[in-house]
């Protein structure tokens, strides 16, 4: 979120926004599971009713029965609750005691001493009052009931809200200065239905995905092709206009707030943590992580210039060790509170990451690098339930990479005479479609039904999918 230095809340907002991307994903964990506990109502909040003194909360998928954990109430229409979640301090708690061990570790407290206590809303669960302690928490939650200011969690924003919500908390007025007395807080009519109604049935079903390079080509076809299967997609490109585009192009399809448009530059790390940041903000956490973004420039050793060569490299490696690294983080949090959960890190790599590229090292070195990547992060992520592998597509011949009349590979390998005899851009074309057994190019329908088997499969990790029509095989 950029900081405005003029609002004499900005640093307060800031600050809450983060501390709200850290809760969310738990937040949405301890939803899912309170939710297959049977412990909701028609996908109401979280079941338990608060006392005037915040004692006996009701509890959520089996935490600690000793006031801590989630506590509120269901709304006579079903939509989401009041909640006051208790965070303690994950490193000092102990088994039996009042304090919820989320697995979380970190400098003191999971939020720092120094962030506010906040009611968040996160699309799909509910509100949650998050505070160090449970004493705190039911104070902000008093305070929430009051005020009616929130932090929302939802596919289009994170802003501090007034009471000034069209009436969307109707029963605030009723509740009592200090006390909860069973009062909840409505969600906005439609935000939690509407989301609900809108999703499409598939075989990634309310699954949260980020997708980089996802304004164009392949990056674009796949987040459509996700989204048609009932997921979640941040779009995240340094063509921003291009995910917008992409974005909107997919709630208009299958519904409001489908997808969301993040500007991302995946070789800056400031921008990658910011990315997932907006991400989880956006959709309360994450499940698939597509590491798509790539630059090819093709030359001999002889013709490569050094910048040519660290710009491939720095977008084509770097930055899929940056989104692993920081996509990482929610999918741990979220398997510290549903130890059966399961998360997914896909390179979309290529067949040159399988077999070597004449005078396209710089691009093919990336690419060589990115399955070692995959295979080393897979070796460190299972212990969190993170599946790490990597897709070798054959050539997307129909995308821009290959048919841009400009930049294109078509005619950037003319231009380097890699195929001895070409002398369009056709013969070009024609001579790679000769080197498939199947004769044809990869299409994005096979690169979407790869990303689902990875994902649905939950015996593989740190493998090479290759995806190539035959025109490369595991030896």
């Amino acid at each position: 979120m950029a900081k405005n230095k003029s609002s004499d809340n900005d640093e307060k907002i800031m600050h809450a926004g983060l501390t709200a991307y850290k809760a969310a994903p738990a937040l949405r964990m301890l939803y899912s599971r309170a939710k297959a506990g049977g412990l909701l109502a028609s996908g109401a909040g979280i079941a338990g009713g608060l006392t005037s003194s915040g004692a006996n909360a009701g509890i959520a998928g089996g935490l600690t029965s000793s006031g801590a954990g989630i506590a509120g109430g269901l709304t006579s229409s079903g939509a989401a609750g009041a909640v006051a979640i208790y965070w303690g301090q994950a490193d000092k708690a102990e088994p039996g005691a009042s304090e919820v061990n989320l697995g979380i570790h970190g400098e003191g407290a999971l939020f720092g001493c120094d962030a506010p206590a906040q009611t968040v809303y996160i699309e799909g669960c509910g509100h949650f009052s998050v505070a160090e302690n449970i004493a705190e928490a039911l104070c902000e939650a008093n305070r929430f009931l009051a005020s009616s200011g929130i932090i929302y969690i939802g596919p289009h924003e994170v802003a501090l809200q007034n009471a000034a919500l069209s009436g969307a908390h109707s029963d605030i007025a009723e509740a009592q200065p200090g006390r909860l007395d069973g009062k909840v807080a409505r969600a906005q009519p439609g935000r939690l239905e509407g989301k609900v109604a809108q999703a499409q049935p598939g075989r990634l079903e309310g699954k949260i995905v980020l997708i980089t390079g996802g304004a164009q080509g392949f990056g674009r076809g796949i987040a459509e092709g996700l989204a048609a299967l009932g997921a979640y997609v941040a779009v995240a490109d340094l063509n921003y206009e291009g995910a917008k585009a992409c974005a909107e192009y997919i709630s208009d399809a299958y519904g409001a707030g489908r997808a969301v448009a993040i500007r991302a530059d995946v070789a800056d790390e400031e921008s990658v943590a910011a990315m997932v940041r907006n991400t989880v903000l956006s959709y309360g956490g994450l499940d698939i992580f597509i590491s798509n973004a790539g630059v090819l420039i093709a030359g001999s050793l002889q013709d490569m210039k050094k910048e040519q060569f660290d710009l491939v490299t720095s977008v084509n490696y770097a930055g899929y060790f940056l989104g692993a690294k920081h996509a990482s983080e929610p999918m741990k949090t979220q398997r510290s509170i549903n130890g059966s959960y399961t998360a997914d890190i896909i390179e979309i790599n290529s067949k040159s990451g399988l077999v070597g590229s004449n005078k396209n090292f710089a691009y093919a070195g990336s690419k060589f690098g990115g399955v070692g990547l995959t295979q080393s992060f897979a070796l460190e992520l299972v212990e969190y339930g993170i599946k790490v592998n990597a897709i070798c597509p054959g050539n997307f011949l129909d995308g821009p990479l290959w048919s841009d009349p400009v930049k294109g590979l078509f005619k950037q390998y003319l231009d380097a005479k890699k195929v001895p005899g070409a002398k369009t851009v056709e013969d070009v074309r024609k001579h790679y479609e000769s080197l498939v057994p199947m004769k044809r190019g990869c299409a994005v329908a096979d690169v979407v039904k790869a990303i689902c088997y990875l994902v649905e499969q939950q015996y593989e990790t740190g493998q090479a999918l290759p995806v190539t029509g035959g025109q490369v095989m595991l030896s």
